[in-house]
Formats: structure tokens, C-alpha cells, sequence
């Protein structure tokens, strides 16, 4: 009989998946571009905001008049990053992405820098994108206000069941919701088109409003302002998040897997940038106006709005104006970013498992990691992706502004270094290749990349200059600590295998131990018990003796009697225990024995008996369990559990992977 909580797996996550049918959940690029793309693509509902936001901070005038030239620098490193990726797809298409590219050619402290920075970006990708869904739904949905974390926390858990059911059904599923956003917003922009050539395109609700800067920005200097388009443009950047994705997920398309890859890339770029420009274009003609503080930035009048006014984003007033008239398009595209906010947390959910195996299988990460689950898909890091964003959510509250300002370092970080990497590989390839055509085609592929690398650091450098106290700083804390974190598993995991490797001609640790004291642990004469003395004694020990620990002097001469009564040809020792302890007894004989005669081994047998319901734990004691640990610390000592199955543990195989319980009361079970 299968149990509630096996079928319930089997409903969410779907059948078991054989290894050989891996091939079976490999992508198209059709679906692919929703898989991989849909963080980049998804950037363009907020990375508008965050433009304008920053660049409000001085009033409404320079946010009309700057945000186009911001974008233009986003879209910009866009292109020369998109480019710079093609190369590495086609380069390195094993799924190691940024960390295999700076590992090989930049050495493993870089590949752990890149890896560290990856890890933290793709939790922000889904803390920020989920929230920023929430926050968009409830442009539409008013009774969302007040329940954003909540409703984050449930969209990640949808997410990770959804994710646990492999790659190939998540591709599926978000397929219809990614490219329903890229015709809607695609659509939204050539319909403000055609109105804002036919003069017919109403202004945007903030558009009346006096948007004032904040106290001390009313007059900024030359440096002064330089350094707000250059933090406005570290905003924007966020536009870049999500590019990384296909690189490291190389293996999931279908062959030709690289060729692919970067169609893909190609298409996510030329449909990024349109979309995003369109959208700097429609705020712009329509005249948004967004503040960081709206309830007093704000003016009607030359009075502040007040707490009571509501500030949609920038994606809300801009379909409202476009579709003045018809309130179904406004629902429509607030729909579908919502959900493409949601879903671009799926590229994270991508990312993050397979980064996590691939250091998991180097010794960077528990191995546990590497391991794929039922599905093919990596559990655990999805598991523990959907872990850390939700903690994130619940602690920012949900807010985008405040996890915004945590974003992009981490990207830029692998951007740069992968860029770098790219180039010395370059180098290196160069320096043996003798043909001149695959020369020439060497050297193009660097120039790019080295455009990249030097467009990337200038980018990092920005944003870490003008985030830094805004809360970049904490995110470079994280992957300090993630780098270090790493590097001391990594040593665990090294001295580990230097202990238990066997050194050639080393005969010492496969001789026989000169003696087996073998020791049954017994509280009473019942099954288990008999069943542990007659396994002991067929694996022919030197000496087998039973042992109690005398708790209740009672209870000990009774089982005494019994076992002479009965005439089990076995001796029966009690150990003393004055203060009624059991564990403490029994180690120090084990140790007693040990002391005397050190090349002798010494085996412990415990009887125990196997319950099949998890709720019947709560009614036996764990001395079991408390015995095994002490004394698996214990040199020379081994410990074999001898199980005896009750009744309810009929089937457990079937219902569950269950816990073993047993007692040991004075020794025994």
C-alpha cells in the first residue's frame, strides 16, 4: 500500500524517470527561449522603473530628458555581452559556463569567485522576479495589497514543484505565458505607435503631477550628476540578468547544442532590447512620472499627493495610457507580466542546480547536489534555491526597491571574469594554431570578447561605486562568505579522501584483526534478542558474550533466571550503572576491552525492531540510536543492527523510505 505522502509526491513531481531517458527531456529552441530567456526578457518591467526611479531623484525634468540616453548605454552593453556569449557557448558547451571559463583559464580561485557570484545572482533572480510579479498583479488585483510575501512564498513553492518535475515540462508550462508577454508588450508598443503618430495617445495618470527632487539634489554639479546617470544606468543594467542562463545551460538543448544555444541568445538580445527601448519610448511620449517616495515627491497642485495615492509601475501606466478606451489590453498585459516575472525566477531555477552539480562534482558543494532526483532534475538545488529566495522575500518584505539595489553585482562579476577567461583562451589557442582563416576567425572571436571583458568591468566598476552603500555591499558580503564557505568544503572533501586513500604497498591496513570479541546487546528474552545472539554466533567470532546494563537489580536477576531457565548456550554479563545511565556502560567496556588487547576488534550487535508508522517513534525511546553514535566514535569497534520487523512494518518499503526505531533498555531493544 503506497502512503498519502508517497502519492502526493508522485502527483506533484510525476512517475520516476530512467537514466536512459534523459535524452527525452532535452529542449527546442522554441521552448529553450522560455526556459532560459525569460529573466532577460522579463527585465523589462522593471529595469524602466529602476531608470527612472534613480533618475527622479532630481526631478521629473532629467528623468524626461536622460532616460533615453541611459537606456541607449543599456542596450549597448546588451549587444557587446550577447556577442561575447555566442563565443562561449560555442567554446565551452559542457554546462560550466562563467566558473568552467574562468577555472580553465584564469585558475580555480577565479572559477570560485565566478561560482560564488552566480549562486547569490541567481537567489536574487528569484527573490526579485517573484516579487516584482506580485507587485505587478496587484496593479490589477487589489486585493493582493497587504499580501505580497505571502503571495511571493506561494509562487515560489508553485515554482518548485513545477521544477522538480524536470526541465522539459517546465518549458511546457511557461512556454504560452513567456511569449503571450512578448506579443503583448510587442503589440502595446507598435498600438502607441501608430497613436503617438495619429496624436492620439493619451498622457499616463502621473503625467499631471509635478515630480520634485529630493531635499539636497535640487541643484546637482557636474560630478554630482554624473554620478546619478551613472547609478541610473547601474539600475538599468538589471536589463542584463538572465544572459548567463544559456550559457550554463548548454546541455540541456538538443543537438547541435551549441549552435542552438547561441540562436537563442541572438533571439533573447534582439527581442530584449526592442522591448525594452519601446517601453523607455512609451514612458517617455506618455509622460510617467514615478518616485521613490511618491506620497511626498509627488505634487498635484504644489501639494504633496499624500499616503493615500497609489503608484503603479511604469508597464501599469503605460498600458493604461495605450489602451485608453479598452480596459481588457491593460488586464491582458497586467496579466502576463505578472506571470513573466514569475516565470523568469524559472531561469534561476535552472541555473542555480546545474551550477550546484557541476560544484558539487568538483568538491565545492555537497555532493548531495550532484545527485538528479526521480525527474532528472538536480532536487536538492532546486530545493535549496527555493530555501534561500523565500528566506530573501520574507526578510525584504517583498519589496523591489530594497532587492533591487542587491542585484546585478553578482552578474557583472561572472561577466567580466568569463570575459577575461575568454580572451587568455583565445590566447592560448593562438599560440598553436597555424592555419590562417581559423587565425583570422581566432582573432575576431577575441576582439570580441575582449570588448566584452572591458565593457563588463566598466560596468561592475559603476555599479559597485554607485551601489555599494545602497546594498550591493551586502552582496558581495554573501559571496565572500559563499567563496569561503566553499573553499573549506572543498578541504573537507580533500582531506577526507587523503585519509582513507590506500597508498600503494600499504599491506598494513588489510591484515585480519587477531581476535573478534563479538557482544550482543539484551534487555530482555524475546525475538530480537535470540535473533541477534544466533546472527552473532554464525559469523563464528573468537568470543561472544551477552550484556546488560543493570538499571533495575530486579529486572536484572529475572532476566538472569530466564536466560539459565531457558539454557541459551551463551554467557550473560551486567554491567553496574549506578546512576540508572545505559549508553555510558556499555562504551566503557567496549573501550575496556579495546585497552587491553588493541589488535583485537570488537562488534556490537543491537536488536532492534522495525515499526512501520512514523508516529509510532514518539512511543519508543531512541537509546538505540544514542548507542550506535558513541560508539561509531569508538576505534576498533564496528556496530551491526539486527532488525526484527513488527506487524505495521509490512509494506513501510512501499509506504515510505521510514525511520528505524528501537529501544535498547539496559542494552537491549
Amino acid at each position: 500500500m503506497v502512503s498519502s505522502g508517497r502519492f502526493l509526491k508522485r502527483v506533484l513531481v510525476g512517475r520516476a524517470m530512467r537514466s536512459d531517458d534523459l535524452g527525452e527531456t532535452l529542449l527546442p529552441k522554441r521552448l529553450a527561449l522560455p526556459v532560459f530567456a525569460s529573466d532577460a526578457l522579463s527585465s523589462v518591467a522593471y529595469a524602466p522603473d529602476e531608470i527612472l526611479l534613480t533618475l527622479g531623484l532630481a526631478g521629473g525634468a532629467l528623468a524626461m530628458t536622460h532616460s533615453w540616453p541611459v537606456a541607449l548605454g543599456v542596450v549597448a552593453v546588451m549587444v557587446v555581452v550577447v556577442a561575447s556569449y555566442r563565443q562561449n557557448v560555442h567554446a565551452y558547451p559542457s554546462g560550466g559556463g562563467d566558473y568552467e571559463i574562468a577555472s580553465t583559464n584564469l585558475g580555480p580561485r577565479a572559477g570560485l569567485t565566478v561560482a560564488s557570484a552566480l549562486l547569490v545572482d541567481y537567489v536574487l533572480t528569484v527573490a526579485v522576479s517573484i516579487s516584482a510579479g506580485v507587485q505587478n498583479a496587484a496593479a490589477a488585483f487589489s486585493w493582493l495589497r497587504g499580501h505580497e510575501v505571502l503571495a511571493a512564498v506561494l509562487l515560489i513553492t508553485a515554482l518548485t514543484a513545477m521544477n522538480l518535475r524536470g526541465v522539459r515540462e517546465s518549458g511546457k508550462a511557461f512556454a504560452i505565458p513567456t511569449y503571450l508577454f512578448m506579443f503583448s508588450v510587442l503589440g502595446m508598443a507598435l498600438v502607441g505607435l501608430i497613436r503617438r503618430t495619429t496624436g492620439t495617445l493619451p498622457s499616463a495618470e502621473s503625467a499631471s503631477l509635478t515630480l520634485a527632487p529630493e531635499p539636497g539634489m535640487e541643484q546637482l554639479g557636474t560630478l554630482a550628476m554624473a554620478f546619478l546617470l551613472l547609478r541610473a544606468f547601474s539600475s538599468g543594467a538589471a536589463a542584463l540578468t538572465g544572459v548567463e542562463a544559456i550559457s550554463n545551460g548548454v546541455p540541456a538543448f538538443r543537438k547541435p547544442k551549441s549552435k542552438n544555444a547561441a540562436t537563442t541568445l541572438l533571439l533573447m538580445g534582439a527581442v530584449s532590447v526592442t522591448m525594452l527601448m519601446s517601453m523607455i519610448a512609451l514612458a517617455t511620449w506618455t509622460g510617467v512620472k514615478i518616485a521613490d517616495d511618491p506620497a511626498q515627491q509627488l505634487l498635484r497642485d504644489g501639494a504633496p499627493v499624500g499616503d493615500g495615492y497609489v503608484q503603479h509601475t511604469v508597464m501599469a501606466q503605460v498600458a493604461m495610457a495605450v489602451f485608453d478606451g479598452f480596459p481588457a489590453g491593460v488586464v491582458i498585459v497586467s496579466i502576463v507580466t505578472g506571470l513573466i516575472l514569475v516565470l523568469a525566477a524559472n531561469t534561476a531555477f535552472n541555473g542555480f542546480p546545474v551550477l550546484g552539480s557541476i560544484l558539487a562534482r568538483d568538491g565545492f558543494l555537497p555532493r548531495q547536489l550532484h545527485t538528479r532526483g526521480d525527474r532528472l532534475a538536480f532536487s536538492n538545488g532546486i530545493i535549496l534555491l527555493a530555501g534561500a529566495a523565500g528566506l530573501l522575500v520574507l526578510i525584504f518584505d517583498a519589496s523591489v526597491t530594497r532587492l533591487i539595489q542587491l542585484y546585478i553585482v553578482g552578474v557583472f562579476v561572472s561577466f567580466t571574469l568569463s570575459q577575461i577567461g575568454m580572451v587568455r583562451h583565445w590566447n592560448r589557442h593562438l599560440a598553436v594554431e597555424s592555419d590562417r582563416s581559423e587565425r583570422r576567425a581566432m582573432m575576431r572571436r577575441r576582439a570580441i570578447n575582449a570588448v566584452g571583458a572591458a565593457m563588463s568591468g566598466t560596468v561592475l566598476l559603476v555599479v559597485v561605486v554607485t551601489k555599494f552603500t545602497h546594498g550591493a555591499g551586502f552582496a558581495m558580503a554573501a559571496m565572500a562568505a559563499l567563496f569561503l564557505l566553499m573553499g573549506s568544503i572543498s578541504r573537507h572533501y580533500r582531506h577526507v579522501s587523503e585519509e582513507l586513500s590506500v597508498p600503494e604497498g600499504d599491506t598494513k591496513h588489510q591484515l585480519l584483526p587477531s581476535r573478534v570479541h563479538a557482544i550482543v546487546l539484551v534487555s530482555k528474552v524475546h525475538r530480537p534478542a535470540l535473533r541477534a545472539l544466533a546472527y552473532a554466533s554464525a559469523t563464528r567470532p573468537s568470543r561472544l558474550e551477552a550484556v546488560t546494563v543493570d538499571v533495575d537489580p530486579e529486572e536484572t536477576r529475572a532476566l538472569q533466571e530466564e536466560w539459565d531457565r531457558r539454557g541459551i548456550p551463551v554467557s550473560l554479563k551486567a554491567l553496574d550503572s549506578p546512576y540508572r545511565e545505559i549508553t555510558r556502560p556499555v562504551v566503557d567496556y567496549v573501550k575496556s576491552i579495546r585497552s587491553g588487547n588493541p589488535r583485537d576488534v570488537v562488534v556490537v550487535y543491537i536488536p532492534q525492531y522495525v515499526l512501520g508508522h512514523w508516529w509510532e517513534q514518539a512511543l519508543h525511546n531512541q537509546s538505540a540510536l544514542r548507542l550506535r553514535s558513541r560508539l561509531l566514535f569508538t576505534p576498533g569497534v564496528m556496530v551491526s543492527s539486527v532488525p526484527w520487523q513488527l506487524a505495521s512494518s509490512a509494506g513501510a518499503e512501499e509506504r515510505m523510505d521510514g525511520p528505524v526505531a528501537g529501544d535498547v533498555r539496559r542494552g537491549g531493544a
